[in-house]
């Protein structure tokens, strides 16, 4: 146990401070600014875990993350520990310690009647620890399998899938349409939530590895399934659920209305200096983002970094309470009111509001947007007499999330069955009917977090294994009937 009395000499939470508002707004770097005496807060916060007896952040976390084990190590500065007992359940710490929305710490023991423990920064912690010291290095397999494996999509599933394919001594190449690997963590998540570096490091490590990685290769056209299945022993497809979800109003089709996807990789990529031909930019615009999700705040916080005159976020719920509802009990991660460091920089947020049109210049352009609160009336969605209103924009951002995957395309030509869901039905080893092909992350599972897209990674690559050899060493975290109670 870390400290038997960690948790009664030091009851609240101690987090790294995040780097001033009117300071970070006028740069891409990450919010939080590492500090000599976060080192001591880091070490009284792993002192607070319990060491439950039935360790329910186990539960609450769809890797099965070893949580107690690290935080004792850390509390102890044993660190080459620490990073490998982290590494036998997470492949990317680092990008999880960064993005992920810790439903590990909603089911902490100790948040029964206290704050939880930080462990989503301690775990952020310790790989960067890690990284400083020169404790992660490439783990070459001792022989080839001599079977070879593509991987389409190299977002956290598709990296992940890869890398336990590649230890195993299975040949990997992992194919990506844009010109980069990286998937959404290259060109959805803005630098001030993880920094690219990151990224990059973990891409030179499996390389080193024996990765191969083949960018700007869109699979479908350039590469069709059944030269896919010619050239390859099995297929893991991680393409994501990249169906958009539209604003089916008048003024639709206005100048000015984007998708966040294609607004976010565009200010990605002008952050990093490339050179982006008629940017979407918000400088110097009223800009209304619909949706009230992580995507949401992202294009906040761009926008804001960008010059927006002024920023709404539209969310069609209610505002969430800020505390557990009765429906929520612990360890279940609730829905609540939170703020992102994007909300600390600026914006305002505007719930239960539904928008009924979108109303345009002369010009052709976005202008204004006509909303109406509503309620949720025995499930019926219903508006408010009377409450009508517009609200500038000249920039209006659509970030209502993804409806499953697209079924022309790779998933026509493999003959792969969708579910009314818009997901690729696979079995319980993440295959679909159409072998040796398999299915791992959004793709399969539908729209969800950067920890579930990991852990099925994981548990697909464990079923491509044994459909290769015969039989598997690698864990399997989960499996596609997993039901968690975090979800």
């Amino acid at each position: 146990m870390a400290d038997p009395r960690g948790f009664l000499k030091v009851r609240d939470r101690e987090l790294p401070a995040r780097r001033p508002v009117p300071v970070r707004l006028m740069d891409w770097g990450e919010v939080y600014a590492r500090r000599e005496e976060d080192s001591a807060a880091l070490t009284r916060q792993a002192g607070r875990c319990m060491d439950c007896g039935i360790p329910f952040c186990h539960n609450g976390c769809p890797l099965g993350n070893l949580i107690p084990e690290w935080n004792d190590l850390t509390r102890t500065g044993r660190w080459a520990e620490a990073i490998e007992a982290l590494h036998a359940t997470n492949n990317f710490p680092d990008f999880t310690g960064r993005l992920c929305p810790a439903p590990c710490e909603s089911a902490c023991v100790l948040g029964i009647n206290q704050p939880a423990v930080t462990i989503k920064n301690i775990e952020q912690s310790i790989i960067d620890e890690a990284f400083e010291r020169g404790l992660v290095t490439p783990q070459v397999p001792d022989r080839l399998t001599g079977s070879t494996v593509a991987v389409i999509g190299s977002g956290p599933a598709g990296l992940a899938a890869a890398q336990q394919l590649t230890r195993t001594g299975h040949t990997v190449a992992v194919y990506e349409r844009d010109d980069a690997i990286g998937g959404l963590l290259r060109y959805g998540i803005p630098e001030f939530k993880m920094e690219k570096r990151h990224l990059d490091r973990r891409l030179e490590q499996m390389a080193a590895e024996g990765t191969r990685f083949r960018p700007g290769v869109a699979v479908g056209s350039d590469l069709t399934g059944t030269e896919l299945l010619e050239r390859y022993d099995a297929v893991v497809l991680a393409i994501g659920a990249t169906v958009r979800r539209e604003l089916p109003v008048p003024g639709r089709d206005l100048a000015g209305v984007h998708q966040a996807m294609d607004y976010l990789p565009q200010a990605n990529r002008s952050s990093h200096g490339e050179y982006v031909p008629d940017q979407i930019t918000a400088a110097g615009k009223d800009v209304v983002i619909i949706g009230g999700g992580d995507t949401g705040a992202d294009c906040l916080g761009t926008a804001l970094r960008q010059g927006a005159t002024n920023v709404v976020q539209l969310e069609i719920m209610p505002r969430p309470p800020e505390e557990r509802p009765p429906g929520q009990p612990w360890p279940t991660y609730p829905t609540l009111y939170r703020v992102s460091s994007a909300h600390e920089e600026g914006g305002r947020r505007v719930y239960a509001t539904s928008t009924v049109e979108l109303v345009g210049d002369e010009r052709g352009r976005v202008s204004h947007l006509r909303v109406v609160e509503v309620t949720f009336t025995e499930g019926r969605l219903e508006q408010v007499p009377g409450t009508e209103q517009l609200i500038p924009a000249q920039l209006v951002l659509l970030a209502m999330g993804f409806t499953g995957v697209p079924t022309d395309g790779l998933v026509g030509q493999l003959g792969l069955e969708v579910d009314p869901r818009g997901r690729i039905v696979r079995d319980e080893r993440f295959g679909t009917a159409q072998e040796p092909v398999f299915v791992a992350g959004d793709a399969g599972r539908g729209q969800s977090l950067i920890v579930w897209a990991i852990a099925e990674g994981r548990a697909a690559a464990a079923g491509v294994d044994a459909y290769l050899r015969g039989r598997t060493d690698l864990p399997a975290p989960i499996t596609p009937d997993t039901v968690s109670l975090t979800v």
